[in-house]
């Protein structure tokens, strides 16, 4: 599904070379490399503050524990994701409120935000699935109008742009009150490990996320509020700061795949493509396709599987019918979805003759 090695012989030479100054320094734990990436990182977002972390799962955790929300306090985010975000307001005590998504977008239907929305409802968290915005303006608007927290999970579309109606933008992750990413090895900005960080432009929650992680303390051996150890390592932060300035190219590259998927894909009978929202950029994280049924995507699995084709399904079962967060909830869309997705390989480093053969074995199997 990625090429990590590929990438990093394209840019082994400066990764090396950050990788070999943190080993001579020494400095493994809050070196400068961690400063100088969350600096270069709030620079890039445009976001005020930028607070690296051990991992987009720690990065969750720190923004809710950053709004001290009392136990049985309800977050509504869809159910159509991964299993970070429940499993994080699980450990808090907190509640998962699932809404349902667009069938064509596979975001958070912003329209459907108000109804589950109660007087314990203290945050909406959005998931930027796949690589798209949310519809974040009319998002920020609910929760402006009921007083709620707007907590942008970011993991799949760092660098993407989100343009307001009045023609200003911003990218995803800085629009809401805070916003989390995962650095993840196979996401769009990877480490070779763990990573992530928390954006906020609110210097009072930014001051808290930063405390949070450091196990509540501002000066060490002071502990203020209860926190984690949670700290994006100085080996990651040098690499991270390496491959910073190449993500619009990595954005470019994958959006070049999905322009070959979309031309050579979209014609087909059965397969709807992924559509792009009209108020955001697509940086491809995922390359996700819808079939008709869930008998057809799994006839193509296996296909693709048996031509040495890569593909995943993100996620086979929704959130609300996982054991761990089970909730007897009917939500059409979400549960066909799951059925019906399949994931194509894209990444940075694909060649045209890769691309076009998953194209020509997808053909081939429509045409049988």
């Amino acid at each position: 599904m990625v090429d990590l090695q590929t990438q990093y012989t394209r840019l082994k030479s400066d990764i090396d070379t950050a990788i070999g100054n943190v080993l001579q320094s020494g400095a493994f734990i809050k070196g400068p490399e961690v400063k100088c990436f969350e600096r270069d990182l709030a620079q890039f977002t445009g976001a005020k503050h930028a607070i690296g972390c051990a991992n987009g799962t720690d990065a969750l955790q720190i923004a809710f524990m950053a709004l001290q929300a009392a136990p049985g306090s309800e977050v509504i985010t869809p159910s159509f994701s991964y299993a970070a975000l429940a499993e994080v307001l699980h450990l808090l005590g907190l509640k998962p409120v699932f809404c349902e998504v667009h069938e064509d977008s596979y975001l958070m239907d912003a329209s459907k935000i108000e109804s589950l929305i109660t007087d314990k409802t203290i945050a909406i968290s959005p998931v930027h699935l796949y690589g798209q915005c949310c519809d974040m303006e009319a998002i920020l608007a609910i929760g402006q109008k009921h007083k709620l927290y707007v907590i942008e999970d970011t993991a799949q579309a760092i660098g993407a742009v989100y343009t307001f109606s009045n023609g200003t933008s911003q990218q995803a992750g800085t629009m809401g009150h805070i916003g989390t990413t995962s650095f993840f090895p196979s996401k769009n900005l990877g480490c070779y490990g763990d990573g992530g960080a928390v954006f906020s432009n609110d210097g009072v929650l930014a001051e808290r996320m930063g405390m949070v992680a450091n196990h509540g303390q501002k000066v060490k051996y002071l502990h203020e509020i209860v926190g984690i150890n949670s700290r994006l390592d100085t080996l990651q932060a040098a690499i991270l700061q390496v491959k910073l300035p190449h993500l619009r190219d990595f954005e470019a590259r994958r959006n070049h795949c999905a322009g070959v998927y979309d031309s050579e894909l979209g014609q087909i009978p059965g397969i709807q493509v992924p559509k792009r929202v009209a108020n955001s950029t697509h940086v491809f994280h995922q390359y996700t396709i819808k079939l008709q049924s869930h008998e057809q995507r799994e006839a193509l699995k296996a296909y693709l599987i048996e031509k040495k084709v890569p593909c995943m399904i993100y996620y086979p079962t929704p959130l609300h019918q996982q054991q761990a967060y089970a909730q007897n909830l009917h939500m059409e869309l979400t549960e066909n979805l799951c059925k019906q997705v399949l994931s194509l390989p894209i990444h940075t480093e694909m060649e045209e003759e890769q691309l076009h053969y998953i194209c020509s074995t997808i053909q081939e199997f429509f045409k049988a």
